[in-house]
């Protein structure tokens, strides 16, 4: 496609976010953006590796344009950036890194265990607070806890309407996810994250994707959390978000 593009999204109310109704849900702003910069720049050369999502603002819930513009172009690597604009103002913006896949090297490298958990429909759903979007089965920990969270999630809506999510988009919705599991606690998300980032070593094959917290640390009100995902089929990349303080009025 072109190298730079632009696309108009136009929010409906399952869009909103949980920290004010007049805004836009974080996992919208990366999945739309992450969405835009596969359909207009994604090809069967190139795998998505890496997804960084800076928001610094709280998106204004309206009319939603998405800029683009490949930033490199090269034999083994595709470098895309996005801007995501509400009222004239850009509110977020985000870099995607895809790769050109390659012959795997021989020898072996250290790797954690294989992720050993109950398959999401040994486990009870959720109760239904946001249901109608995506669907949680947590592996451990309900409520508010400082227990280590895993969970399994699946979006169960389109994110735009007529298009079926791909495996790309789905994982980069998921990665939001990485804040309100990772920097949790008993009493409950106090953190609002002002960004997040998702690494893939290769895209998830099914709906469900697994989300297991591997640190958090916070101190002065800011915190870093990080989270290992995963398919049914095993490992697929790591998520990692930054966040402040922040209580819900």
């Amino acid at each position: 496609s072109d190298t730079n593009s632009q696309v108009l999204f136009h929010p409906t109310d399952a869009a909103r976010g949980p920290w004010s109704h007049e805004s836009l849900h974080g996992h919208v702003l990366g999945g739309l953006m992450a969405h835009a910069i596969e359909q207009e720049h994604g090809s069967q050369e190139f795998q998505p590796a890496r997804l960084t999502v800076d928001m610094f603002r709280l998106a204004t819930h309206g009319p939603v344009t998405i800029n683009t513009r490949v930033a490199r172009q090269g034999g083994r690597i595709r470098v895309v950036d996005a801007s995501l604009v509400v009222g004239g103002i850009e509110q977020a913006r985000c870099s995607a890194v895809m790769l050109r896949p390659a012959p795997q090297p021989e020898g072996n490298v250290w790797s954690p265990p294989p992720w050993d958990v109950p398959a999401p429909h040994d486990i009870l759903q959720d109760e239904p607070e946001h249901q109608t979007v995506w669907e949680t089965r947590p592996i451990t920990g309900k409520g508010p806890s400082a227990e280590r969270g895993r969970v399994w999630m699946r979006e169960v809506r389109e994110l735009v309407e007529g298009q079926p999510l791909t495996p790309f988009v789905r994982a980069a919705m998921a990665a939001d996810f990485t804040n309100p599991l990772g920097n949790s606690g008993d009493r409950g998300l106090e953190f609002v994250n002002a960004d997040y980032t998702l690494y893939l070593h290769r895209l998830p094959i099914d709906e469900w994707i697994g989300v297991e917290v591997a640190a958090h640390h916070s101190a002065n009100g800011i915190a870093v959390a990080t989270c290992s995902l995963y398919d049914q089929h095993g490992a697929i990349g790591h998520s990692a978000v930054t966040g402040i303080a922040n209580r819900r009025e």
